[in-house]
C-alpha cells in the first residue's frame, strides 16, 4: 500500500523544496496516477516563485489541485503526465495528462484526467496545457483565411500560438521576439521571425504574449485599421502604460484580453473544459511541437532547476522526468 508521495513547494521568494506528502487510498471513481513527466511553464511558475502574484488575484490564480495559500507555502503547477496505475478498467495503464502540480503519485477524481491519444509520447504531452491556452485564445482570435498575423511574444504560450496557426490555410504568419534565437523555433514552427523593429505591420491581427509594455504597445502598432489585438499576457503585479489617444482611436483599434481559466464565448455553448483539453492533446500529434521543449531535469533537481529557470529567458517548456523507483 503507497501512503505517501513526493511534491515540489514554493517555500519564499525564489525557493523550493520537495517534501513528503500523505496519499490518500483511491476512492470509488477516482484514479491513482504514478507521475512519468511534468512540465514547467516558465512564466507563471517564476512569478509564483518570486511572489509576484497581486493579493487581489490570489484567488483567479490557483491552480485546480494547488495545495497551500498564495504567496507561500504552495504546492503549484499544472502540466502533468502520468500513467493510471489503479482505477476504472479503461484507465489503468493509460497514459493521461492532469491538471496537477509536480509531485511523484497523486489520487483524483477519474473525470479530472484526459487520455493521452495513441500517437501523441506522454513526453511531448506535458505541453497539453499551453496548447489549451492557445486553443482558447485562436476561439477568441477568429482569424480567417488569408490574414496577416504577428504573435509577439515567443514564450511558451506564444509559441503554441504560432504552431496552431501555421496551419492555418493563406495565413501569413510572423513571431516576433527580441531573442533573435527564437529564429530557430520560428523555423521549426514553420512561421517567419522578426525583431520588433523590423516586423511587418498592417497586420490584420495580433496576438500579444510577451508580457512586456512595449510588446503590447508595439502590437497595437503593427495593426491595420480596425484590427484587433488578443492580450494574453499575464502581468502578475505589474501596471502598464499605454496611449490610447493617437492612432488608438483614428484606426479604430481592438484591444481584447484572452485567458483559459474560461472557455471562449464563441464556443461555450458547445464545448467544455474536457473537450478543449482533449483537443489540445490531438492536436499533439504533430511532432512540431518538440520544439517548445528546451530542456530537462530530474525531479530531485527541481529545486534547482527553477531558481535557474527564473534567470532564464531563453527557456521554453522545461520538462521534469520522474524515476519509476522513486516514492
Amino acid at each position: 500500500m503507497i501512503r505517501t508521495a513526493r511534491a515540489f513547494w514554493f517555500t519564499s521568494p525564489g525557493e523550493g523544496e520537495i517534501r513528503s506528502v500523505a496519499l490518500p487510498e483511491p476512492g470509488p471513481g477516482e484514479v491513482r496516477v504514478r507521475t512519468l513527466c511534468s512540465g514547467v511553464s516558465r512564466g507563471t511558475e517564476t512569478l509564483v516563485l518570486r511572489g509576484g502574484v497581486p493579493e487581489n488575484q490570489y484567488d483567479v490564480m490557483r491552480a485546480p489541485f494547488q495545495e497551500g495559500d498564495f504567496p507561500w507555502p504552495v504546492k503549484y503547477g499544472y502540466l502533468n503526465v502520468g500513467v493510471v496505475e489503479h482505477g476504472p478498467p479503461d484507465l489503468l495503464g493509460r497514459p493521461v495528462f492532469c491538471l496537477y502540480p509536480h509531485q511523484t503519485r497523486y489520487v483524483v477524481p477519474a473525470e479530472t484526467v484526459v487520455p493521452v491519444p495513441d500517437g501523441v509520447p506522454p513526453e511531448r504531452a506535458v505541453l497539453a496545457g499551453t496548447v489549451e491556452t492557445a486553443v482558447n485564445a485562436l476561439w477568441d482570435a477568429a482569424p480567417l483565411v488569408g490574414d496577416r498575423i504577428a504573435v509577439v511574444g515567443a514564450g511558451m504560450v506564444g509559441c503554441a500560438v504560432a504552431g496552431l496557426l501555421s496551419g492555418f490555410p493563406g495565413v501569413g504568419v510572423q513571431l516576433v521576439d527580441v531573442n533573435p534565437a527564437r529564429a530557430g523555433v520560428a523555423a521549426a514552427l514553420g512561421v517567419g521571425f522578426a525583431s520588433p523593429d523590423e516586423a511587418e505591420g498592417e497586420c490584420d491581427l495580433v496576438v500579444h504574449a510577451s508580457a512586456t509594455e512595449a510588446g503590447l504597445l508595439r502590437s497595437l502598432e503593427l495593426l491595420a485599421p480596425e484590427g484587433t489585438v488578443i492580450e494574453l499576457s499575464w502581468y502578475g503585479d505589474r501596471r502598464v502604460s499605454l496611449p490610447l489617444g493617437e492612432f488608438f482611436h483614428s484606426r479604430r483599434l481592438t484591444l481584447r484580453s484572452s485567458q483559459v481559466g474560461m472557455v471562449s464565448p464563441a464556443r461555450r455553448a458547445r464545448r467544455g473544459f474536457s473537450d478543449r483539453l482533449s483537443l489540445a492533446l490531438r492536436l499533439l500529434a504533430d511532432p512540431v511541437f518538440d520544439a517548445l521543449i528546451t530542456g530537462e531535469s530530474g525531479f530531485e533537481d527541481l529545486p534547482g532547476a527553477m531558481s535557474r529557470l527564473a534567470g532564464d529567458p531563453s527557456a521554453l517548456c522545461h520538462r521534469i522526468v520522474y524515476d519509476p523507483a522513486q516514492p
